[in-house]
């Protein structure tokens, strides 16, 4: 396990006491929203390709179910531990919380580096690893999704196997599948589009007519928000994924972008770009800042250099928390990671009430209804932050909290 997962739990950790203190919660009630309800840890024995048998740990975290039951995503990364699952499973908590979603917390993940293995060792994990979990997951349970390194592919395969185990159908125990398969339309793209809808939201609110931004990150979430706002008519002038960013003054089609970065595997064989680094990309004059990559990229050190007038949390936690009041002294607006990329978890939640209700709904009508949560989520939220004169961040945590002590 390394620091930075260690931080990132004392960090959500910190949160949370800090924000029952204002709301005057008891410290029996800090313990019990800073503690799972348990971790799960399980071995995956996998018959890789060469007959060797090797061992894989999960983990399953399920934080709090007081709102309904746990959902959160399950990743395959080298670096996955159990203190950043439990982290990322409070962190659902709140976002669920925090708009509105019958839904708690839950977080998985398996360490392993997936692209050292071959698709059928990849299946193989992701079924031992859902059977290793079976007991602990269901539609009214735990509710798992894709998330770093995993995708729909997997999600068909771990829900396969889980009605396998448990002897019959259950479609809406897993979302984020393909849609021909009980997926939600609209789920791939719903990040991103939650992110721009929230960055209008506020820029509404703000009275400003900001143009230009510049976007850290290219995976899913970093391509589908520059490109539904440059449909929308906004200036993306920078883009970079890991190995580097481009910069164009007079802005980028993030479509063209994309269809280099798929040939080549990087965007700044873009032609139409100055090469820069991800930290540049960071520091440049535009209005708006989409950190959409790695957490803790906006810290104390880079925190001066900082120029944009808004900053949209795409990836959990890019600003520190002790970057937090740097930027607010110098009136920089931060929408927070839990209302900014709630897209993808209401649109998760969409698709497990179409399964359960055995419907499927328009793209149309799930954008729409994407439209009108993350609306009421913002005003919801930027109200508390008045009421409490505090940051959105610490707005969205005090909403999140709110509702989840008056269930308990």
């Amino acid at each position: 396990m390394n620091n930075a997962q260690n931080e990132m739990l004392k960090t959500a950790q910190d949160l949370i006491r800090k924000t029952g203190k204002k709301l005057n919660l008891s410290q029996e009630e800090i313990d019990f929203l800073i503690q799972p309800d348990r971790v799960i840890e399980v071995k995956i024995p996998v018959k890789m390709d060469n007959g060797v048998i090797k061992s894989f740990i999960g983990f399953r975290s399920q934080h709090s179910n007081v709102l309904g039951p746990y959902k959160g995503g399950i990743r395959f990364h080298p670096t996955v531990s159990r203190e950043e699952v439990i982290a990322l499973s409070i962190l659902m908590t709140l976002k669920c919380a925090a708009n509105n979603l019958p839904l708690g917390g839950g977080k998985g993940g398996v360490i392993v580096n997936s692209e050292e293995l071959s698709e059928g060792e990849l299946e193989k994990l992701s079924r031992g690893y859902t059977k290793a979990i079976a007991p602990f997951i269901g539609e009214e349970i735990d509710i798992p999704a894709p998330d770093v390194n995993t995708d729909s592919k997997i999600m068909l395969w771990m829900l396969d196997e889980y009605e396998k185990t448990i002897g019959r159908k259950s479609p809406a125990t897993f979302t984020g599948k393909p849609v021909e398969a009980g997926g939600s339309l609209g789920r791939t793209e719903a990040t991103g589009r939650g992110g721009v809808i929230v960055m209008e939201n506020l820029l509404k609110n703000l009275n400003k007519d900001y143009k230009t931004i510049a976007v850290q990150g290219f995976g899913n979430v970093g391509y589908y928000f520059s490109k539904i706002a440059f449909e929308k008519n906004y200036k993306i002038v920078a883009i970079s994924d890991s190995k580097g960013g481009i910069y164009n003054e007079n802005g980028l089609n993030p479509e063209e972008v994309m269809k280099i970065k798929k040939e080549t595997n990087k965007v700044t064989d873009f032609k139409k770009g100055k090469i820069i680094s991800n930290e540049k990309l960071l520091e440049l004059k535009v209005d708006i800042l989409v950190p959409a990559a790695l957490e803790n990229v906006i810290s104390q050190k880079n925190a001066n250099k900082i120029k944009a007038k808004v900053i949209i949390e795409m990836a959990n936690s890019p600003v520190t928390e002790e970057t937090y009041p740097i930027l607010e002294k110098r009136e920089i607006k931060i929408v927070p990671d839990i209302l900014a990329n709630a897209g993808g978890v209401i649109v998760s939640y969409f698709e497990w009430l179409q399964n359960k209700k055995n419907e499927k709904w328009s793209e149309e009508k799930v954008n729409q209804k994407l439209e009108e949560k993350l609306k009421e989520s913002f005003k919801e939220i930027f109200e508390v932050s008045s009421d409490f004169k505090t940051n959105l961040k610490e707005a969205a945590f005090i909403s999140a909290l709110l509702k989840i002590t008056k269930k308990i």
